[in-house]
């Protein structure tokens, strides 16, 4: 499979020199499927790599690079824009990554520019963004509202000239799911950068990438979400033996402790983040469980033209995702709703 290939290369980057052409053709096709092509050539760079393989990367490590100035400067236009709010904005995602100078963000694709507010300041955010030249992506009234109600961020916006998009959220996941992070929390403990940009503490942010991976989707785009994973535990522990338990314990104020567990056990199985286990002050044990090889399989569905497979696979998570956002009453009116309006 060819996502086990991209996990493999990014793992040991020292393995893609064994590569034959059908082997680079896999490895490029999966990791640009994945939006990990950028990571992919932060890891091969200074690589005795094929020629024409040089090129792709080389070309991958510069958009990675154009991707990271615009994110940046997609976050420093908001600010100006929120700046009379004297709301803090915490920055999520990819963009807190590159604007924290953190290994996770070196190469990262970056899409959507992420934010968190507090919930009382959202109407606010909300028309100071318009007045500032975003305009609504989903003008449909059902949309609006159903947004509005039962999500956990505003209906996302776009610029009108930079036709770059902002989802601005007011917590981690939808109301109606069933842990309820602590928004409060989240904000109360984030970190300054500058000119009030804020990013989420060291063990928010892993907790938040492990609910963003496994408790709001249907796990698409997720070996690039384990990425984020295995590169900020990573970093964080090298000056903290117990990062991981902070994680834990953090994830127990969020009612996120099984979606985090998980997510750590995935990112040993599939990119070996090294982990240990804990006796005390809690016990904590990351010991593979059977259910884990189906989500294993989920991420790593990518054949070698970087196309997914296991459809029936697909298909069993993105039911899986419905049912963890709603209660099944409300599910059924939704997607009844939906399929009626296509």
């Amino acid at each position: 499979m060819s996502g086990a290939l991209v996990a493999r290369v990014l793992r040991d980057p020292a393995s893609a020199l064994t590569l034959d052409p059908l082997g680079w053709n896999a490895l490029i096709a999966a990791a640009r499927a994945e939006q990990l092509i950028g990571s992919v050539a932060v890891r091969l760079d200074g690589l005795p790599l094929p020629p024409a393989a040089e090129r792709v990367m080389a070309d991958a490590r510069a958009s990675a690079e154009v991707g990271r100035s615009a994110a940046l400067w997609e976050a420093e236009a908001a600010r100006r824009v929120l700046a009379p709010l004297d709301l803090p904005i915490v920055l999520l995602k990819g963009t807190a990554f590159v604007a924290a100078g953190l290994d996770a963000g070196r190469g990262r694709s970056i899409g959507d520019l992420d934010i968190l507010v507090p919930r009382d300041g959202l109407d606010r955010v909300e028309r100071a963004l318009l007045a500032g030249g975003w305009e609504w992506v989903k003008p449909d009234p059902y949309d609006d509202a159903y947004y509005r109600r039962w999500m956990h961020e505003l209906p996302p916006l776009v610029h009108a000239a930079r036709d770059k998009m902002i989802d601005v959220h007011h917590t981690i996941l939808p109301p109606t799911a069933r842990p309820t992070p602590d928004a409060a929390a989240l904000i109360a403990d984030a970190v300054p950068l500058d000119k009030g940009l804020f990013v989420l503490s060291r063990e928010d942010m892993v907790v938040h990438a492990a609910a963003h991976l496994l408790a709001d989707g249907d796990l698409q785009g997720g070996l690039r979400n384990l990425w984020d994973i295995d590169r900020l535990v990573r970093e964080f522990s090298e000056g903290d033996p117990d990062f991981c338990l902070s994680v834990v314990e953090r994830a127990a104020r969020h009612q996120l402790v099984p979606a985090v567990l998980r997510a750590l056990r995935l990112a040993r199985r599939v990119y070996g983040t090294p982990l240990r286990a804990y006796d005390s002050p809690a016990r904590v044990r990351f010991d593979p469980r059977p259910s884990d090889a189906l989500f294993a399989r989920r991420l790593l569905a990518r054949d070698g033209w970087g196309r997914l497979r296991h459809k029936e696979t697909e298909f069993g998570f993105y039911v899986r995702s419905h049912w963890m956002r709603m209660p099944p009453a409300m599910l059924a009116r939704h997607l009844w709703t939906k399929w009626r309006r296509t």
